[in-house]
C-alpha cells in the first residue's frame, strides 16, 4: 500500500515514516525542510516540496498516487501563532486545501489528519471527549478547526474517508535512539527541560502560577509519540474496513501539572537544575486531559508507552544521543 505523509521529515512524521517502513509500507514523504531534517526519513524517499505550491504538490501526487495521505505538516507553536495568526492560517488552511485537491486529482480515497486539543480551547470539563463544544483561545487552534472543517465538508462532497486525530501533548522519542525531537528553541515543555537538564539552558522557566489548579501550574495529557503513530495505523486500518469517517483524541487521559513534570525531569536524569518563574504565556488553557475511549473503543487503540518516566526516558536519550553525535 502506497501512503504519502506530509510534514514526514518533522518530529512526529518522521516516527510516522519509521513505523510504516517497519510495518512494510510504501511511504513517500513530502516536507519543505523549514523545520525538518531530511536524516530522519528512515525509510522511502523524500520530495521537499512546501504544501503552498500547488503545482509541485499535484505533481508528486498524480506521480506517487497513494492510496492515503498521513497529514503532519503545519506550524505547531502556539505562542508564535499568538505573534503571527497569517502565518498559520496561511500554512496550516492554505496548505491543506491545496492537499486536498491534489488528492482529488490523484484519486487519493484516505486522509489521516494530524489535528490538536487546542481546538477545545478551555474546555467546560476534563476529561474532554470529541463531542464537547470547540472554541480555540489562540491562532494555532483556529487554524486547525478551519482545516477539520474544511476536510469534513470535501469528504461530503468527494466521498473521502477520513479520521481526524486530536492529538494532546506529543513528548519522548523513538524507544530504539534513531530519531527524535530536534529543536534549538523548544517551546514543548518535557525538550526544554531535558535540554535544561543536560545544561543547553542555564535555567528552567515556568510560565504561570496562578491557573486554578491544584499547584498552579498548567496541566497536560502527555502521550508518547509511537503510541500517537501507532492511533494512526489504527485510524487508516479502520477506515479502510468500512469504518465511517470520524473524529478522535489522542491522549492518555490523565494529566500532570508542569511542576509535577520537572519534577520527574530532575528525577529521571537525577539533575536538579534551577527552575524561574515567570507570568502566563497567552493562549496557554489550564486544563488539557483526553477522553481517549472512542479510540481504545472504535480503533482498538492499545496505548504501550503509558508512563510519564519512560516518556522522559527516551527523551533524555535521544538528545543525549543527538548531542553527542554532533558536537552540539
Amino acid at each position: 500500500m502506497r501512503i504519502l505523509v506530509t510534514g514526514g521529515a518533522g518530529y512526529i512524521g518522521s516516527h510516522m515514516v519509521k513505523l510504516l517502513g517497519e510495518r512494510g509500507y510504501q511511504v513517500l514523504t513530502v516536507d519543505n525542510l523549514s523545520d525538518g531534517n531530511p536524516w530522519a526519513v528512515l525509510y522511502g524517499d523524500l520530495k521537499v516540496v512546501d504544501l503552498l505550491n500547488y503545482k509541485a504538490l499535484e505533481e508528486v501526487l498524480l506521480e506517487f498516487k497513494p492510496e492515503a495521505v498521513i497529514h503532519f505538516a503545519a506550524k505547531v507553536k502556539v505562542p508564535e501563532s499568538v505573534r503571527k495568526p497569517l502565518l498559520y492560517y496561511e500554512n496550516n488552511f492554505m496548505g491543506t486545501l491545496n492537499l486536498l485537491q491534489a488528492m482529488q486529482r490523484a484519486g487519493t480515497q484516505y486522509l489521516i489528519f494530524s489535528s490538536t486539543a487546542a481546538v477545545y480551547g478551555i474546555p467546560d470539563k476534563v476529561p474532554v471527549k470529541e463531542d464537547d463544544p470547540t472554541k480555540p483561545i489562540n491562532p494555532y487552534g483556529w487554524s486547525k478547526l478551519f482545516t477539520e472543517q474544511a476536510i469534513k465538508d470535501f469528504s461530503y462532497t468527494t466521498g473521502l474517508k477520513y479520521a481526524i486525530l486530536r492529538y494532546f501533548n506529543v513528548a519522548g522519542a523513538d524507544p530504539e535512539g534513531r530519531i527524535g525531537q530536534v529543536s534549538k528553541e523548544p517551546t514543548h515543555l518535557i525538550l526544554r527541560a531535558v535540554k535544561t537538564a543536560i545544561g543547553q539552558f542555564p535555567h528552567m522557566e515556568v510560565f504561570g502560577t496562578d491557573y486554578p489548579t491544584p499547584d498552579g501550574t498548567c496541566i497536560r495529557d502527555y502521550v508518547h509519540v509511537m503510541d500517537l503513530c501507532e492511533a494512526h495505523l489504527k485510524a487508516l486500518d479502520y477506515l479502510m474496513g468500512g469504518g465511517q469517517s470520524d473524529v478522535f483524541n489522542v491522549g492518555y487521559g490523565r494529566g500532570y501539572s508542569v511542576l509535577e513534570v520537572v519534577q520527574k525531569v530532575k528525577e529521571v536524569s537525577g539533575i536538579d537544575f534551577e527552575v524561574r518563574y515567570a507570568p502566563r504565556r497567552e493562549g496557554d488553557p489550564p486544563m488539557l486531559v483526553a477522553d481517549n475511549q472512542k479510540a481504545k473503543q472504535i480503533l482498538g487503540w492499545k496505548p504501550q508507552y503509558d508512563s510519564l518516566e519512560f516518556i522522559i526516558k527516551t527523551a533524555l536519550d535521544w538528545e543525549k544521543s543527538y548531542i553527542y553525535s554532533n558536537g552540539t
